[in-house]
């Protein structure tokens, strides 16, 4: 009898854990935008078959397979690559505050930027 309840009580914890990683419209998450090597924060937009499409924070949309998606996970003291001063010019920083679309970063040649998430994306 406990092996059943074993197996009753592992089974429930998988859905679970499952049922955590799963994404919802409304939901801030990374997108692998074009196919890209870098992840970019957005919002689910809508899901379909297979499929989400994201609006991203610099305002692109994309509907991507759901494997080119994953939860947001930046936080402070992670390491992203911010688009310095919006001139195209991409450099690694570190994550000082967050407050929604709003960022502060910390490049390694110590310049600091308060930015927005969309000029921001992570590897």
């Amino acid at each position: 009898m406990n092996s059943k309840v074993i197996l009753v009580t592992a089974g429930i914890l998988a859905s679970l854990v499952a049922s955590a990683g799963a994404q919802t419209v409304g939901d801030w998450v990374l997108g692998k935008y074009q196919g890209g090597a870098y992840w970019f924060p957005g919002v689910i937009e809508s899901i379909a078959k297979g499929t989400v499409t994201i609006r991203y924070d610099d305002g692109e949309r994309e509907t991507l397979g759901k494997r080119a998606v994953r939860p947001y996970d930046w936080m402070i003291g992670m390491t992203v690559e911010c688009d310095f001063k919006g001139a195209g010019d991409w450099y690694s920083a570190k994550i000082t505050s967050l407050a929604g679309e709003k960022i502060g970063v910390v490049y390694d040649d110590g310049s600091k930027e308060k930015t927005k998430t969309g000029r921001c994306r992570s590897s």
